[in-house]
């Protein structure tokens, strides 16, 4: 049995997390905001849950304590948030839980990133080894600066780090990605900017299979690993399975590429000087990844890990399409 620390752990990814480890019968403690309404679940679960905030390091280093895990799923994962919040949240919460966890001794931290970090690069397949790259926006952008962070502690005081780089995550209780598609499909809010844009999927237990491996195999220490299902899509078919699955029209609509990234750049500036909170229909960001035909290998997990998807990409599809088509689709939530 091993004692576990989940930040994020009220969230899609860390929730899964938290289930995965409670099959293994670890001991699993959560750092939840206070007034966190999924903290009530976890305990339900049989989870410590403690509150805290990783923008505060006494809190982090409280959680921390006895514990010999730690999985950071928390950050900012939005594209549209005050810059003052990645910085608090991403950057300034990945320094204090490496210092956190270089102080209180942990035996594995492994950290929740993004395919995100290494570019916009379309004429290579990417891999681990490729180099970080900016994208011009707040997400990616602060998420390799919480890595670099992470590395420099690895480098420095010897934190036993490793990366896990997700793409396009999806399943049961996933609340942005399916449901956001979902619901643009359904009210036809969604249209295409780039034909045969690739989709990357990653069944979440297929992530949560690979997180618990690698957080007690020491090969990977030091290592970053990229994990999807195996195969790539195209965000149409993506789509159109997801239309299918509700008994609803697919959407055909496409307008430029160069038209779509207009828009969303007036959108944008629009919103900011009008200060207005809600997400713009459109972001650069958005834009930019749901245009984009990159590829990625995850060659790296087989290689050095022995690692596989368990579940086929059909398989997962299939499970989260059961799933959502028990939701109500007139209620489902936009990120």
């Amino acid at each position: 049995m091993k004692k576990v620390l989940i930040t994020g752990a009220t969230g899609f990814i860390g929730g899964n997390l938290v289930k995965g480890n409670l099959a293994r019968g670890n001991r699993v403690r959560a750092m939840a905001l206070p007034g966190d309404p999924g903290a009530t679940l976890l305990k339900e679960r049989g989870v410590e849950v403690v509150q805290g905030d990783v923008r505060d390091f006494e809190s982090v280093k409280k959680a921390m304590e006895g514990m010999e895990i730690v999985f950071h799923c928390a950050a900012v994962v939005t594209d549209w948030a005050p810059e003052s919040l990645f910085q608090e949240v991403t950057v300034g919460g990945a320094e204090n839980m490496c210092r956190a966890a270089c102080e209180t001794g942990v035996s594995r931290f492994v950290d929740i990133s993004t395919c995100d970090v290494f570019g916009i690069i379309e004429d290579k397949v990417m891999d681990e080894s490729f180099p970080l790259s900016p994208w011009n926006e707040l997400y990616p952008d602060y998420k390799i600066q919480s890595e670099e962070i992470m590395w420099r502690y690895h480098k420095e005081k010897g934190l036993p780090v490793t990366m896990v780089y997700p793409l396009w995550v999806y399943g049961e209780g996933d609340q942005t990605f399916v449901p956001l598609l979902a619901d643009a499909i359904v009210k036809k809010d969604l249209i295409f900017w780039r034909k045969d844009a690739i989709v990357w999927p990653t069944y979440i237990d297929n992530m949560v299979d690979l997180l618990l491996l690698i957080s007690e195999d020491p090969r990977a220490v030091g290592n970053g690993y990229l994990v999807h299902d195996g195969e790539f899509t195209t965000l149409q078919e993506f789509c159109a399975e997801i239309a299918r699955a509700l008994g609803v029209p697919p959407i055909t609509t496409h307008i430029p590429y160069g038209l779509a990234y207009a828009a969303s750049w007036i959108m944008e500036l629009l919103w900011k000087v009008l200060r207005i909170k809600q997400r713009p229909l459109l972001t650069t960001y958005v834009v930019k990844n749901l245009g984009s035909r990159f590829r990625f290998s995850i060659d790296k997990a087989e290689r050095e890990l022995g690692w596989k998807p368990k579940m086929s990409y059909k398989e997962g599809m299939d499970v989260t399409m059961k799933w959502l088509k028990t939701l109500d689709l007139k209620t489902l939530k936009q990120k």
